[in-house]
């Protein structure tokens, strides 16, 4: 019946520091398999230095070879396991009893609020303390009052799903006092309630601004407000090849790009959202910071992507998610300023990890307080957009109002969401 759940994950740790850690997935197939495994991949805060991925369509064996992003990350391989386990079609009992899956149940929401004195740093340093807990925010509502205290609305789901024990409740309040200290007047945390639904979408956002945002191609002025140069140059040198010659059963895509976190993530997601299979896969070592991947695909019918428009449609998908992967301005909002930050949500309904992480990071860094902060869904035409809203604090060393300031802090950030 396929191996057992223990061996379907198998993790090498590196025998010295810096050697990357190998980690061997072997179980049944499915498609956007692979997308699942670099999300969690992503929200342990590790980088894919290469892979290879094979396939007969039933069954499949993924190597990955990955090292932390970051020499301070703890890292707890036996989370890792278990939450890529926890994906694998083989741990699930549907495959078992040879039942198709169905859609499981959404993790429970919970609703973490807090009120203390305001200081620099610090969203991000309780984003930190989330992640240290793997516990993901879906929503956000963050509010200064005039006498520097903030009260923050944060929406949470548990990736290890023990939120409903007291433990777990218990350790997550230690940890954010620890981090709060005597700032702190008050902090609880319970499940969510209606008050969930009331922070679904973005109502800041006028026409204009989201039309800057979401558009597909940037036009020279839209390259500058979104500060993309001198980057934008070499990472419009991306391509996507489709070639049928060399497969009787597969077509060929061939892609190279500039390197940046969730590279591959990006790549799968949009094959994922495609209902794209692949057969063998090989995800080649960062060369003068670019990735060459190379992939042996079918669409789920089984047959080779023949179709001109087809094949069409997905280059220009896949250049798009290489090229803006995530979306960053800063505009006007009345009498303040807004820092606007977007991605794509999955079909399935997931957003990006660690977005609202590297933008408070990056914040942080440059000394800038966040006066109000928001996390809601937007839909275009054609997808769902997770948009991030930030209004900055005018008390900065930056005047938020010239142009040269405002390039500076969304470069930044950008830099820092893409890793570079």
């Amino acid at each position: 019946m396929g191996a057992p759940c223990d061996d379907v994950v198998v993790i090498q740790k590196g025998k010295n520091p810096g050697e990357p850690c190998v980690i061997t997935i072997n179980c049944p197939d499915k498609v956007g398999l692979g997308c699942d495994i670099c999300r969690v991949i992503l929200e342990f805060g590790l980088y894919i230095s290469k892979a290879d991925v094979s396939t007969d369509g039933r069954w499949c064996y993924i190597v990955l070879w990955v090292v932390p992003r970051s020499s301070s990350l703890i890292l707890r391989w036996s989370n890792i396991k278990n939450r890529l386990q926890s994906i694998s079609p083989s741990c699930s009992p549907s495959f078992y009893f040879n039942q198709p899956s169905t859609h499981s149940m959404p993790p429970a929401v919970y609703l973490l609020k807090f009120f203390c004195l305001d200081r620099k740093g610090l969203l991000h340093d309780v984003t930190h303390v989330f992640s240290e807990l793997e516990l993901s925010i879906q929503r956000v509502k963050v509010t200064t009052t005039p006498d520097d205290r903030v009260l923050d609305l944060f929406f949470i789901t548990d990736n290890m799903e023990l939120l409903h024990t007291k433990t777990r409740q218990d350790e997550t309040l230690e940890q954010l006092h620890s981090v709060l200290g005597e700032s702190c007047i008050s902090c609880e945390l319970q499940l969510a309630g209606p008050e969930y639904e009331c922070h679904q979408g973005i109502s800041s956002l006028s026409p204009v601004v989201a039309e800057e945002l979401f558009r597909t191609e940037l036009s020279d002025k839209e390259i500058r407000s979104q500060a993309l140069s001198p980057d934008m140059t070499i990472l419009k040198k991306a391509s996507v090849t489709i070639d049928n010659s060399l497969s009787p059963a597969h077509t060929l895509l061939q892609i190279h790009s500039v390197d940046h976190k969730g590279l591959l993530y990006d790549i799968l997601r949009t094959l994922k959202d495609y209902n794209i299979q692949i057969a063998y896969g090989r995800f080649s070592p960062n060369t003068k910071g670019h990735r060459d991947l190379d992939l042996f695909i079918q669409q789920k019918d089984g047959k080779k992507i023949l179709d001109p428009e087809k094949q069409s449609a997905l280059c220009s998908r896949l250049k798009v998610e290489m090229l803006h992967p995530l979306r960053v301005i800063i505009a006007n909002r009345g009498p303040d300023t807004e820092l606007l930050v977007a991605n794509p949500v999955e079909l399935s309904g997931k957003g990006r990890p660690f977005v609202f992480y590297d933008v408070t990071l990056a914040l942080k860094s440059l000394g800038i307080c966040i006066f109000s902060a928001e996390i809601g869904r937007h839909s275009t035409s054609d997808r769902e957009w997770e948009v991030y809203s930030f209004l900055l604090d005018e008390n900065c060393k930056f005047k938020l109002s010239n142009m040269a300031a405002r390039s500076q802090i969304v470069d930044r950030v950008r830099r820092t969401l893409m890793g570079w």
